[in-house]
């Protein structure tokens, strides 16, 4: 019993260790920067769109469409990103971001990540 809880803690402290929180602070966004719709397609040419309003301070709501998922949040945005659903959002240049979201195939529950860039507009 001694072996695993020895086990169980060095293991937890090296996971401690290897925290990978985003460092800054939240800071005011121009809302014009980020509202609107952004839309664009995935390597599988199937189109997908994320609209960003209501954006006040750092804060914003978001809706995340792809086919027949939709996801709504509210989201705090952080050097120039944040996450809706299992997508994420990263503001690259003004009028252009990359999305990247993890897609499971329903029938043999493999995941993959799908990246693609967006247009505002």
């Amino acid at each position: 019993m001694a072996d695993i809880l020895s086990i169980i803690a060095s293991n937890y402290t090296t996971v401690g260790q290897n925290t990978n929180l985003t460092t800054g602070k939240y800071v005011d966004v121009d809302p014009a920067t980020f509202e609107g719709t952004w839309s664009g397609k995935y390597a599988n040419q199937k189109p997908f769109s994320v609209t960003i309003s209501s954006v006040n301070g750092f804060r914003a709501k978001a809706k995340y469409q792809y086919g027949t998922t939709i996801k709504y949040q509210d989201v705090l945005i952080k050097n120039n990103s944040f996450r809706v659903g299992d997508s994420k959002f990263v503001l690259k240049s003004n009028g252009t971001a990359q999305v990247s979201t993890i897609m499971t195939d329903a029938a043999t529950g493999a995941s993959s990540l799908e990246t693609a860039y967006v247009q505002q507009g």
